[in-house]
């Protein structure tokens, strides 16, 4: 789950990585003043809902972080705590050729991005200023962060137009629904009920199946999740006739959240088409998982076995 973790766009984790900065935002929340090389000088064309296209100002990129309402919205307030689904649209401010780096809005796969201290000053001020439906344009310098360690490259400054699209559903704790009794021969799945995380055990004499095995456990009876949707879901991972678990979101005390359409096949034909709210076992061929490269403790050629609490779909 690791390797189809670290598939996630890398785009969002550029807010993650800088630390909580100084801001340019003023104190009666309105929105930023821009400072003559930031904010201010830069165009943004296209409208809301479409891929923007950013226009630099000649010279030296800005040093100092910014944020400037593009368009408020009209829908509701973003509150402190959400989880937005946001486009994404990414520039590196150099000075010199100005690249864009990457849109979601080409990729046709939004984000999401938690509003909370984990993401800069700069931004928690902007996305207190907008309504769903609407656009902020970030410049993040170098002060929105923490400085390079001695030997690491600065990271050029960020610019990012953001289009907020609403927020992320509210995900269930765990599992919810009908039992089914249903299992794969030689696994089990007990289910303690409530928010409990389920065992599972997977120490077994019979062969692995190969090809992929996929189990309702628990029937939800939430909506389908598609194959472009992002996935709230948790997880235990343990390899077939070992009972050895390589991973699980119950023990890290969260959920993960990843698009389906970035992780490894057996989890995108696997839960294609699932019932949020339901549980769900999957034994996964090789072929269909982490093949014949050893994954972090995974032997070559092992076939994984998940049980899956499929939290939320959008």
């Amino acid at each position: 789950m690791r390797r189809a973790m670290a598939a996630l766009a890398a785009v969002p984790l550029i807010f993650f990585a800088a630390a909580c900065g100084s801001s340019d935002a003023g104190a009666n929340g309105n929105p930023a003043s821009p400072t003559a090389a930031a904010a201010g000088q830069l165009k943004v064309t296209g409208a809301v809902g479409a891929k923007p296209t950013v226009t630099f100002p000649s010279g030296a990129p800005a040093t100092k972080s910014s944020v400037e309402v593009i368009n408020p919205g009209t829908g509701p307030a973003v509150k402190s705590g959400d989880k937005l689904i946001v486009n994404l649209t990414v520039y590196n401010w150099d000075g010199k050729q100005n690249a864009l780096q990457g849109s979601s809005y080409d990729t046709k796969q939004p984000e999401t991005i938690p509003v909370d201290q984990q993401i800069p000053k700069v931004l928690q001020d902007g996305f207190a200023q907008v309504k769903h439906g609407g656009r902020l344009l970030a410049v993040l310098a170098a002060d929105s962060g923490q400085p390079p360690q001695q030997g690491q490259q600065a990271q050029p400054t960020k610019v990012f137009v953001i289009d907020v699209v609403k927020a992320a559903p509210k995900p269930l704790a765990a599992a919810t629904g009908k039992e089914t009794g249903d299992s794969i021969k030689g696994v089990k799945v007990v289910n303690p009920g409530g928010d409990k995380a389920p065992v599972l055990t997977t120490k077994t004499d019979e062969k692995a199946p190969k090809d992929l095995v996929v189990k309702t456990v628990i029937q939800g009876k939430g909506d389908k999740v598609q194959p472009t949707n992002t996935i709230v879901a948790h997880y235990t991972g343990k390899i077939w006739g070992t009972d050895k678990e390589f991973d699980s979101s119950w023990t890290k005390g969260q959920p993960a959240t990843f698009p389906l359409n970035q992780v490894v096949q057996g989890w995108q034909k696997g839960l294609a088409g699932v019932p949020v709210g339901s549980r769900v076992v999957m034994s996964i061929p090789p072929e269909l998982g982490y093949g014949a490269q050893e994954q972090q403790g995974i032997p070559a050629n092992s076939t994984l076995v998940f049980v899956v609490d499929v939290l939320a779909a959008y």
